[in-house]
């Protein structure tokens, strides 16, 4: 995961246990899974939005032939 191996992945959890404490830890995770959830669900409506053609905002306009 990441390029962490499992030592180091404790090293970070328990720096984070100290940071916060272990009662703020539950509320810590549960609104950072929230927050993750809220992410794709804007990424989904933004991708299913009716009516707007991204690749249209993205490409150059066509070269004016005279």
């Amino acid at each position: 995961m990441f390029g962490l191996s499992t030592g180091e992945l404790v090293v970070i959890f328990l720096i984070i246990l100290l940071l916060f404490g272990g009662a703020n830890l539950p509320k810590l995770t549960r609104s950072l899974g929230k927050s993750v959830k809220e992410f794709k669900n804007a990424l989904k409506e933004d991708d299913t939005s009716p009516g707007q053609d991204s690749s249209s905002k993205d490409a150059p306009p066509p070269p004016e032939k005279s």
